[in-house]
C-alpha cells in the first residue's frame, strides 16, 4: 500500500505518537512532566512541589490538599519511576520503606494517597500486591532486610519495637498506581502539552466584533489615551473624551479600527495562554516591538503620524519562528502596537 507523502513527513519523518515519546523521556524531564500535569489540577491542589534527587525522603512531586505550613497538612505523593519495562515489587519496595520511615518519625503527616506513575506502567505483581494491602503489608514485611534496611537512611533501619508496630497500623490501602495514558489525556489542557509532543494548534476562534464593550474599559485606559493625545499632537485640539472625536471622523474611524485591532491582540494573547508556553506570546510581542521601534523613537511632525507609520511597519514584519505565526492575522500585529502602549513598553506622547 503507497500513501501521499506531506512536507511535514519529508523534513521531519514519522511523527511519534506522544505515549512512545515519553518512553524516551529523562528521568527529569519525566519529573517535570508529571509535575506539569499536577499544576493543572487547580480543583485538588492549592500547591504543587517537586522535591526529587536525593533527600526527597520518598517524595518526587508532592500535591498539597491543603495549607503545608500548617500541622497535619493534607497531601497526595505522586512517585514518579522511568524504566524500559513495567515496575517490579523489588524495584520500589524502598519506595514503601521510605514512607513508612519517614512518617513513623513525624517528617511530614501520611499521604492520603501515594500514587506510582511510570511510562510503562506497574507490572502484575505489583498491581497484583497494590490492589490487596494486607499482601502488601506482607510482602513489605517480608521484603524489608533485602531491600529496605541499608537502603531508606545512611544508617541501618530495622523492623521493630515502635516502628514495628507502626507498620502493622499503617493503612497500606493509600498505595495506587495511574496509567500514563489517563494522565497524558489531561496533560492536553497543560500550557507546554504542545511543545513536549507537537500536533499543532487548535483552531482560534474569529473574533466577534460585535461583542467588544462600546464603552471603553479601565483596562484600555492607557492606550486609548495616547491615542486622544496623537489626535490633539495634529489637530491642535484638546480631546479628553473618544465622545469628543465624533466630529472628526478620520480621528474617530482610525480609533474604531486601532480597539479592534487592540481586541484581536488580546484575543490572541489569550489564546496563546491556554495554548503554549507563557513566554510565547511576550516572544511574539518582542518581535513587533523590535520591528517598530526606530519609528516610534523617530521624531515627527506630529504623534499622529507616528503611531499610522508603526501600524503599518508593524502589518509588515514577518514573524518567522514563533508558534503563533500560523494563527495570527494583520490585525493582531497593528493591535500588539497598542497593546505595547497599554503595557507602557511604547508611547507615542
Amino acid at each position: 500500500m503507497t500513501y501521499y507523502k506531506t512536507s511535514h513527513q519529508v523534513n521531519y519523518g514519522k511523527r511519534i505518537i506522544p505515549l512512545k515519546m515519553i518512553e524516551h523521556m529523562s528521568f527529569d524531564d519525566w519529573e517535570e512532566f508529571i509535575e506539569e500535569w499536577i499544576v493543572i489540577k487547580k480543583s485538588e491542589y492549592v500547591e504543587t512541589e517537586r522535591f526529587g534527587g536525593a533527600g526527597d525522603k520518598g517524595r518526587d512531586v508532592v500535591g498539597y490538599v491543603s495549607d503545608k505550613n500548617k500541622a497535619n497538612y493534607i497531601w497526595d505523593c505522586y512517585q514518579c519511576k522511568h524504566y524500559d519495562s513495567a515496575l517490579t515489587p523489588t524495584q520500589v519496595y524502598k519506595e514503601f520503606g521510605k514512607i513508612l520511615f519517614h512518617t513513623f518519625h513525624k517528617e511530614y503527616p501520611k499521604p492520603r494517597k501515594f500514587y506510582f506513575v511510570s511510562p510503562k506502567g506497574c507490572g502484575t505483581s505489583l498491581s497484583k500486591l497494590l490492589q490487596n494491602p494486607s499482601e502488601l503489608k506482607k510482602a513489605i514485611k517480608k521484603n524489608w532486610v533485602k531491600y529496605c534496611e541499608n537502603h531508606i537512611s545512611n544508617k541501618q533501619i530495622i523492623l521493630e519495637g515502635e516502628l514495628l508496630k507502626w507498620v502493622n497500623n499503617f493503612d497500606f490501602s493509600i498505595f495506587e498506581k495511574i496509567h500514563t495514558k489517563n494522565i497524558l489525556k489531561e496533560h492536553i489542557n497543560h500550557p507546554n502539552h504542545l511543545i513536549r509532543f507537537g500536533g499543532g494548534l487548535p483552531e482560534r476562534e474569529k473574533l466577534d466584533t460585535s461583542t467588544i464593550p462600546s464603552s471603553i474599559q479601565n483596562s484600555e485606559t492607557t492606550y486609548v489615551n495616547q491615542l486622544l493625545s496623537a489626535y490633539a499632537s495634529e489637530s491642535n485640539e484638546n480631546y479628553k473624551k473618544v465622545e469628543e472625536l465624533d466630529s472628526k471622523m478620520h480621528y474617530k474611524n482610525h480609533f474604531n479600527r486601532a480597539r479592534i485591532s487592540f481586541h484581536h491582540a488580546e484575543q490572541l494573547r489569550n489564546f496563546s495562554r491556554d495554548s503554549l508556553p507563557i513566554d510565547t506570546f511576550e516572544d511574539f510581542q518582542n518581535e513587533i516591538l523590535g520591528g517598530i521601534i526606530d519609528i516610534v523613537e523617530d521624531e515627527y511632525s506630529n504623534s499622529f503620524i507616528k503611531v499610522k507609520e508603526a501600524e503599518k511597519e508593524a502589518r509588515k514584519i514577518v514573524i518567522s519562528s514563533n508558534p503563533l505565526k500560523d494563527v495570527s492575522i494583520i490585525n493582531d500585529r497593528s493591535g500588539v502596537c497598542h497593546q505595547l502602549v497599554n503595557d507602557k513598553k511604547i508611547k507615542w506622547i
